[in-house]
């Protein structure tokens, strides 16, 4: 929300400023195109909140696609727009922005020409008392556009839901429903009542960055009322562990044969809604790469029931999606969290089918063995050596096809060298126990890929 917020004072400050520096002298103007041109890089079109006796030429009215499809056009002459349609917060700046902006229009035009030249303006004592105030007013509204967006930010409450609600039209149940709000949809909140809450529902799966609008997702607000039974605000207490808690349910849901539908989305986005609401929770971290956890088995799920699953380069077959995966490392960077997040982009980086060829059980062992050296203390160390000596166990029989017995018996070696590791670093973990049973296969030379595997 914060982004929209400066792109409405930019869209505000990038109309007036040419049109106030045409007709008089303003201190501010060249810092505030400064900053604008520096840090706020996007196009905007000319307003004239001032109306037609601002400058002669017919203005053209605001439409930026930016601003949440809100329309603040003003045209030349016209009322105040209506901000009804807005969140308090927004409403209250997007209004203090064009109150202060309209306050330059007390000053006329040419008010710096003084009459004795003819031009009908203000005497030069009149002159310069008006361009101090001018000044003055310029001051305070570059002053309050740095403030406000923070303090609206500050203000904005969100939350969401932990069971599914209606979304009415009036606070009542025999209202009209607008809609559904499910599990985890962000919810910004309006006001509040007895029983109920005036919110902002946007409809969508989580994004990246939520500050950013992804204009390929898919994304529906419903601006309504809801009950208050259900909804979980930052300001709930152990808000964070509910979510969470709920999030739990979900996925466990989501995992039985006959589970609630689309529970797996439901906890993905409720898992998602504790590292954005809740982002100094000690449950933060986890939530992130839960949910990210979530959304990489659902897209593994599409990409390996495709054809291309089934090729052998990795570049040939679909990518699952990394974007959440890094940006759990991103933001909780030598955490486990991050560890096991990287240890799921290896998944990205497997053959389809080894169509019996040692290339690829070769690269593959190097990845896993790799990663362990990268992530020392990861949860996923003895699975990642598992599934490197699993692979040299595998190059056992491939090498033999490709007549280099010399390089099996180093494949043989090494599989039972990484299997050991297995069982005797971490004895405690339940791969120690499949390491053991890889261990009898490769000493009692029992194949464990091909066709004498089966």
């Amino acid at each position: 929300m914060i982004s929209h917020l400066y792109r409405a004072t930019a869209s505000f400050l990038s109309a007036i400023l040419p049109k106030v520096q045409d007709r008089q002298p303003n201190p501010l103007g060249p810092a505030v195109k400064s900053v604008l041109d520096n840090s706020l890089p996007f196009n905007v079109l000319e307003a004239s909140p001032c109306g037609s006796r601002f400058y002669s030429q017919s203005p053209r009215v605001i439409s930026h696609n930016s601003l949440e499809n809100n329309n603040l056009g003003i045209s030349a002459g016209a009322a105040p727009p209506n901000f009804s349609h807005l969140t308090l917060s927004r409403s209250r700046f997007y209004a203090q922005i064009i109150e202060s902006i309209r306050s330059f229009c007390h000053f006329s035009a040419n008010f710096l020409i003084p009459i004795d030249r003819g031009e009908g303006g203000d005497t030069p004592t009149k002159s310069k008392s008006r361009l101090q105030a001018s000044s003055f007013l310029a001051t305070a509204l570059w002053i309050s556009l740095l403030g406000l967006p923070n303090l609206a930010h500050a203000q904005a409450q969100r939350g969401t839901l932990v069971h599914e609600e209606s979304i009415r039209v009036s606070p009542s149940a025999d209202s009209a429903k607008l809609g559904e709000a499910g599990r985890g949809h962000e919810l910004v909140i309006i006001e509040t009542s007895r029983d109920w809450t005036h919110v902002e529902a946007i409809l969508r799966n989580p994004t990246r960055d939520e500050d950013q609008d992804d204009e390929d997702s898919d994304t529906k607000t419903i601006t309504g009322w809801v009950r208050n039974n259900a909804l979980v605000s930052m300001s709930t207490p152990n808000g964070d562990k509910i979510i969470f808690g709920e999030a739990v349910s979900s996925e466990d849901e989501a995992s039985r044969r006959r589970g609630r539908r689309d529970a797996a989305q439901d906890a993905m986005r409720l898992y998602y809604r504790v590292y954005d609401l809740f982002p100094t929770s000690p449950l933060a971290a986890e939530g992130l790469y839960r949910a990210a956890d979530i959304r990489w088995q659902i897209d593994r799920a599409d990409v390996m029931t495709r054809p291309s699953a089934r090729e052998r380069e990795a570049y040939m077959r679909g990518q699952i999606d990394e974007e959440w995966m890094k940006l759990v490392m991103k933001k909780y960077p030598g955490t486990k969290w991050a560890d096991l997040a990287a240890f799921h982009l290896i998944e990205n980086k497997l053959c389809g089918d080894w169509q019996a060829a040692s290339k690829c059980p070769e690269k593959e062992s190097d990845l896993y063995e790799k990663y362990v050296k990268e992530h020392a203390q990861s949860p996923a160390d003895a699975e990642a050596l598992y599934d490197a000596a699993w692979r040299q166990s595998a190059l056992i029989e491939i090498y033999k096809t490709e007549a280099n017995l010399k390089k099996s018996e180093v494949a043989k070696s090494r599989a039972i060298e990484l299997a050991q590791r297995i069982v005797s670093d971490y004895s405690q973990s339940p791969w120690s126990l499949r390491a053991q049973d890889l261990l009898f296969y490769i000493q009692q030379g029992v194949p464990t890929y091909g066709n004498a595997s089966n």
